[in-house]
């Protein structure tokens, strides 16, 4: 490889990455902003569970079908329709900021990012090669989760400067377009910005053609109808469903609820308890990794769900600090449930595992029900006793964790010597 084809993959890489950014950043936004939102349209907890619902919901309807587009398209015109569709759903949330809109603007951005998340990984896979796929993954799961703790930051910057005297000039331009009492609409403007930025760079980049492995290719018909026919796999997706449903139904409602317990300000203390939830999140996929390494699969799973169990439980019990400490830990005890329960699901069939991990995504569907269920519960029971609906889900999780038995299990090793041994044979 010469040094400028190098540094062309190199660049492509570091836009792949920013990718996995820009994803997260506009994903994990809803959490701080909901207590805003609540707050400027009078909504009832119930409907407020719609905001996540028509964003998640769009994971659902769109993830099989993003990936027949990319072998139609090609990555690189789904990749420009994605923040295209990203950038219009931001633009139209930000000039008509009413709840109708947000619905409507919500699902667009969503079905943006759900055509980015079928296309990013086998992009990613084809730019950095085969061989270093597993720790480039890595790479980009570290910029996504950069991203979420930064999220709730960047909402929370905006909250403290906008019509302020001190606010930078950038922000003064903003105060033309966000009304004075919406201050949460000014972080869309800001995400339709960084959509418009990632179409130019993509737009003037040249991609690599990305052809889908086997285990990546979408199959309809026979494939699908054969998946559909087997329990286990409604099992799995369930435990997708359930484990996203819990993600957010922690981080859309947590907020709110500690306003309403605690008396803590959304827009600061609010804020910082997501940020350290997603940051906490991502620092425990990286001891997991090294946990799994050691651990069967299935017991890692176990341990972690107990222990978000014991978090959860904490946090809507608890008093002062430690109701905010143990919200934050949350995260971290949930930060394996994703990777093991794909890998779980697709070491428990020996047969299209590019359809059946289209299956698993469409799970994210569940992001979109459970803090809808929370929502509509609150306005009935209260959000505080709403909030414990989450241990239905994490008991799901559990539940897995108890009976799974895949065809093939996690390699193990006894000693770091060996594991140091391994990666350098």
């Amino acid at each position: 490889m010469t040094g400028k084809t190098k540094r062309g993959k190199t660049k492509i890489l570091l836009l792949i990455f920013l990718i996995f950014f820009v994803i997260s950043l506009m994903s994990n936004i809803l959490g701080p902003i909901i207590p805003g939102i609540i707050d400027s349209f009078s909504l009832s907890y119930g409907l407020a569970g719609f905001l996540p619902f028509a964003f998640f919901v769009a994971y659902g309807v769109m993830s099989l079908p993003s990936g027949l587009l990319v072998e139609r398209m090609g990555g690189k015109k789904v990749l420009l329709l994605a923040f295209a569709l990203a950038a219009a759903g931001a633009l139209l949330f930000g000039f008509t900021p009413r709840f109708g809109f947000a619905l409507t603007s919500l699902f667009i951005i969503g079905l943006g990012m759900a055509m980015l998340q079928v296309v990013i990984n086998p992009l990613l896979r084809v730019t950095g090669g085969e061989e270093h796929f597993a720790f480039n993954s890595v790479l980009g799961q570290l910029a996504f989760g950069s991203a979420s703790f930064l999220s709730p930051m960047l909402y929370s910057y905006m909250d403290q400067n906008l019509f302020s005297e001190t606010a930078p000039y950038w922000i003064v331009l903003l105060e033309n377009w966000v009304p004075a009492g919406m201050k949460w609409v000014s972080v869309y403007f800001v995400f339709a910005l960084l959509a418009c930025v990632m179409l130019a760079l993509i737009g003037l980049t040249h991609f690599p053609k990305v052809e889908l492995k086997s285990d990546e290719k979408i199959e309809l018909g026979l494939t699908l109808k054969k998946l559909l026919g087997k329990r286990l796999v409604w099992l799995y997706f369930l435990g997708i469903f359930s484990y996203v449903g819990t993600e957010q139904g922690i981080a859309n409602w947590v907020s709110q609820f500690l306003q309403d317990n605690h008396g803590v300000d959304p827009g600061t203390g609010g804020a910082q308890v997501i940020s350290y939830f997603w940051g906490l999140l991502t620092i425990g996929c990286l001891f997991g990794l090294v946990l799994l390494k050691f651990l069967d699969s299935r017991l890692v799973l176990i341990l972690f769900t107990v222990a978000a169990m014991l978090a959860l439980i904490t946090g809507l019990t608890a008093q002062g600090n430690l109701a905010l400490f143990a919200f934050s830990f949350s995260g971290f005890c949930l930060s394996v449930m994703w990777s093991i329960l794909i890998s779980l699901a697709l070491n428990s069939v020996d047969f299209a595992h590019g359809t059946f991990a289209g299956l698993l995504c469409s799970g994210i569907v569940g992001g979109a029900v459970v803090p809808l269920i929370v929502g509509s519960l609150a306005d009935s029971i209260g959000l505080h006793a709403a909030m414990f609906f989450l241990f239905v889900p994490l008991g799901y999780i559990l539940f897995i964790g108890v009976w799974a038995r895949p065809l093939v299990k996690n390699s193990r090793v006894t000693s770091f010597k060996e594991l140091f041994d391994r990666n350098h044979a």
